[in-house]
């Protein structure tokens, strides 16, 4: 969705935008395309795609930021910058972490169990090992919406006890021996826990609703915020921060005069939109995007 997450911008020439997650740099580069004398700020938590954003953008005005958008009001300010024009968070995990085996977020390569998106800290390893199995349960559930999670977390907690779990292959076979042969057939049986795991690990959700309200808040007047999302939980989370600016008095029906002064701050300039039939056939990850935007007053 990359021209019509960018589209939603309204990129205006000498404007201040900001990629929440630049990852490869596609959505900074469309919007740099469009920005005449303006300003960008690429962030991401990745040092790789950190290395990979300052190699692509040599020599052009955009600054490249390390860290995780969850701490945009301290990158403005270090920064200088006292509001944008136009913010833009694709959430999840990027192509080239995917693609990358090494950095265990794929069941499809078996290499070390991983997914840290910063390369540092506790890693999906750390959490398969050494957390209880009620808690893996949860995780699994909460973060997976995977029904046989309770099956699935007393697999891996027998299965580290005679060896601890420490890479994508065998975490991917103990889900497997662990789901029903018919589940199988709907798709891979690991990638739900693998999800789970990679939430967990990268606090993706935990603080989601804090930072989206934050992002707004860094919005200029008129300035747009465009979130995309790639699974149920993170969208619910966004759209749910997005309707709360949007919502104007809250005095009981029967008052004659609003007594509360609450006013909107902000509006949907349109409905939540998804990939299209074309962008799916060429790109199959996009299938479960969609894009919600919102406009401050």
């Amino acid at each position: 969705m990359l021209r019509e997450a960018v589209d939603a911008l309204n990129v205006r020439p000498g404007g201040t935008y900001i990629d929440c997650t630049a990852g490869g740099g596609g959505h900074s580069a469309e919007i740099l395309g469009r920005l005449p004398g303006g300003r960008l700020i690429a962030i991401d938590r990745d040092p790789q795609a950190v290395a990979a954003l300052q190699k692509r953008f040599s020599g052009s005005f955009v600054t490249i930021v390390n860290d995780n958008f969850f701490n945009i009001k301290n990158i403005l300010s270090n920064l200088d910058i006292d509001g944008a024009d136009g913010i833009l968070a694709d959430l999840g995990v990027s192509s080239h972490q995917l693609d990358t085996p090494e950095r265990g977020f794929s069941y499809h390569h078996d290499a070390p169990l991983d997914m840290r998106m910063s390369m540092s800290g506790r890693s999906a390893a750390d959490v398969v090992n050494t957390l209880p199995q009620k808690e893996l349960q949860r995780i699994i559930y909460a973060y997976g919406e995977e029904k046989y999670a309770p099956s699935i977390a007393r697999g891996i907690v027998r299965e580290r006890e005679k060896e601890p779990v420490m890479t994508t292959g065998r975490l991917a076979d103990i889900i497997g021996s662990c789901v029903p042969a018919a589940a199988r057939r709907g798709g891979h049986p690991a990638r739900k826990t693998f999800q789970a795991l990679r939430i967990e690990v990268n606090g993706e959700l935990e603080l989601l609703g804090t930072a989206v309200s934050d992002l707004f808040g860094c919005l200029k007047s008129g300035g747009r915020l465009g979130v995309i999302t790639f699974h149920s939980l993170e969208d619910r989370t966004v759209k749910k921060v997005f309707a709360s600016y949007c919502v104007g008095c809250t005095c009981p029906p029967d008052f004659p005069v609003c007594v509360c002064g609450k006013k909107p701050q902000g509006f949907l300039p349109f409905r939540a939109k998804t990939p299209g039939e074309a962008e799916i056939a060429e790109n199959p990850r996009s299938r479960s995007a969609k894009l919600r935007v919102i406009e401050k007053y």
